[in-house]
């Protein structure tokens, strides 16, 4: 009869600074509770902290004497998803206590229990373009879903099959398919509920969703693929979507990513599926183009068809979405704005008397390229400017709304404010962009994404095609990708002249990119760089330091990450690597 013997067992302690594991004696009558992953409580420097199981079974340290396990807390992370924690911190640059920490139960978890397989006899199959989707050869499809249109049948197709991971980027958007798939009959949590999901439920549920134990997963879902709030903003900037598939792609089952337009490194990784046009044209709204070019400059930014609009008695949403140092430059003479000639963003006055492009540092003589006259005005108005315009114009109360407002009351029908306008507001008739062109031009990578994120919110307020709502959007650069993707309905028009302008100037995803900052960033940037080990250094760009921070350009994320694991943090040091804006 064999006897359980004391375990040497490897324990990565939940400081983020101590990103090393150490080596302790779990005790044989622990040694059955015990798996790669649990969470227990181990002496370190004179306290007893917290920590994970990396390792069993791993070779004594010669000559050492190893300090016991205190106690065994309860559950953890399994084994694949510890392992996933480990590609994740060289992936995003990050301490691998971050990930643990995200998967991990908030309470103390010592048992779980196991749901009755099998699959909803609820669930109907799915329509032949849906189950096509989960069909894919590459394991992971892509596919443009106009906005207004339900993706509730790529969600009930995936719980069809098994376990299932949902991501959406609201809550409320969570709780409304958890509702839904509940009246259906199937076991469905969110990333709250650790045990349920360690139980076999499907979940669903924002950015730590992914993270959640799955131990029967079956097929993923990302809705709205492009949406920001899948990114932590915090460093390390791990991103819920990268993170599923890769969940995905180590256990063989499918991923369908979801989006009216889907995100640049999405299209590059995947190819897209494009649902039949009619139906994507019937799920996009109305969009109306209104060419300040054509217009009398005395008219401001008030002209005949706007004020027609904000005086029709439709309830109209007017979304002016200007930062604080947001600038806009224009013609005196023809009104056009003034853009860099190389890649199209804004640019602004030097005192050098020069324009300077702050996305691509192309510089030229202050002048139009339009009709050459060297007059140029700066635009800048702003919400509560536009407030009182409003209102003037109407004779009616107008509510402000921005990130720091109170939620309107409901019975409301003008409504002015920035993006913040288009998540705090339930149906509209209309949605009038007064003045995109700062946001569509911003010399930043990224913005035309942004843009775009605007217009589905905005789409999704005023529904499809069918019910009479519309977008309206005021621009002097009428044939911008981005406004001619929405006018057609057709967002393939902005990615084919996006995607090219990112290839030609070497920008993700044809290059990783990664952004350091912080007070020791010149330091880490440093001995990243003089490490003898950077064999690749041919392949790693460092630009900078503009504003205290770096930009690490690579040829690949392979490459990016081998370069940022040999900087040296010798202080606070922040690294963002695929940030959203730059």
């Amino acid at each position: 009869m064999s006897t359980v013997q004391d375990a040497v067992v490897r324990v990565l302690v939940d400081l983020p600074a101590v990103d090393r594991p150490f080596d302790y004696l779990l005790p044989a009558a622990s040694v059955p509770a015990v798996r790669v992953g649990t969470i227990v409580r181990v002496p370190l420097q004179g306290r007893r902290v917290r920590g994970w199981v990396t390792e069993i079974g791993a070779p004594p340290p010669p000559g050492v004497v190893l300090r016991p396990v205190a106690s065994v807390t309860g559950l953890g992370p399994s084994a694949d998803v510890v392992e996933l924690a480990d590609w994740a911190a060289s992936r995003w640059a990050g301490r691998r206590v971050t990930f643990l920490r995200a998967a991990s139960p908030d309470r103390v978890v010592r048992s779980v229990t196991p749901l009755a397989r099998g699959r909803s006899q609820a669930i109907d199959g799915a329509a032949p373009d849906v189950m096509a989707a989960f069909a894919s050869r590459e394991g992971c499809s892509a596919v443009r879903w106009p906005p207004t249109v339900d993706p509730f049948p790529f969600v009930a197709e995936a719980v069809r099959r098994g376990q299932a991971l949902v991501l959406v980027p609201s809550e409320a958007w969570a709780i409304s398919i958890r509702t839904r798939l509940r009246g259906m009959g199937v076991a469905t949590v969110g990333p709250d509920d650790w045990a349920g999901a360690a139980g076999g439920a499907t979940v669903v549920g924002g950015r730590a969703a992914a993270w959640s134990p799955l131990p029967h997963l079956s097929a993923v879902v990302v809705v709205d693929e492009h949406d920001e709030r899948f990114q932590d903003e915090r460093a390390p900037t791990w991103h819920a979507r990268d993170v599923a598939v890769e969940r995905a792609r180590r256990v063989g089952v499918p991923v369908v990513l979801l989006s009216p337009f889907l995100r640049t490194e999405t299209q590059t990784a995947v190819a897209p599926t494009v649902v039949d046009r009619a139906v994507e044209r019937s799920g996009w709204p109305v969009v109306e183009v209104v060419d300040r070019r054509d217009l009398d400059p005395r008219v401001g930014l008030y002209p005949p068809r706007i004020v027609d609009l904000l005086r029709s008695g439709a309830r109209v949403g007017v979304v002016y979405n200007r930062t604080g140092r947001a600038r806009l430059l224009s013609c005196t003479r023809c009104a056009a704005l003034v853009r860099c000639d190389r890649c199209g963003a804004t640019v602004r006055s030097g005192g050098d008397g020069a324009l300077h492009c702050a996305r691509c540092s192309a510089s030229r003589p202050a002048s139009c390229l339009g009709c050459g006259a060297s007059r140029l005005a700066v635009r800048r108005p702003g919400v509560a400017h536009i407030r009182d315009d409003v209102a003037a114009l109407t004779g009616e109360a107008v509510v402000e709304l921005t990130a720091s407002s109170n939620p309107p009351r409901g019975d409301e029908r003008l409504f002015v404010g920035t993006e913040a306008l288009l998540h705090r507001v339930g149906s509209l008739d209309a949605v009038l962009f007064l003045g995109i062109d700062e946001d569509l031009l911003a010399p930043v990578v990224g913005a035309s994404e942004a843009v775009l994120s605007l217009f589905v919110l905005a789409a999704r307020r005023v529904g499809g095609r069918s019910g009479g709502g519309r977008i309206v959007v005021q621009t002097a650069v009428p044939d911008h990708e981005v406004v001619q993707s929405v006018l057609h309905a057709d967002p393939g028009r902005w990615a084919e002249v996006e995607l090219a302008r990112r290839a030609a100037l070497g920008l993700p995803p044809f290059r990783s990119v990664a952004r350091v900052s912080g007070p020791a960033a010149a330091g880490f940037i440093a001995s990243m760089v003089d490490d003898d080990r950077a064999t690749d250094a041919a392949a790693v760009e460092v630009l900078g330091p503009t504003n205290g921070a770096y930009l690490v350009r690579a040829g690949d994320r392979s490459a990016l990450a081998a370069a940022l694991a040999r900087g040296v943090r010798t202080g606070r040091v922040r690294v963002e690597v695929d940030p959203l804006r730059f």
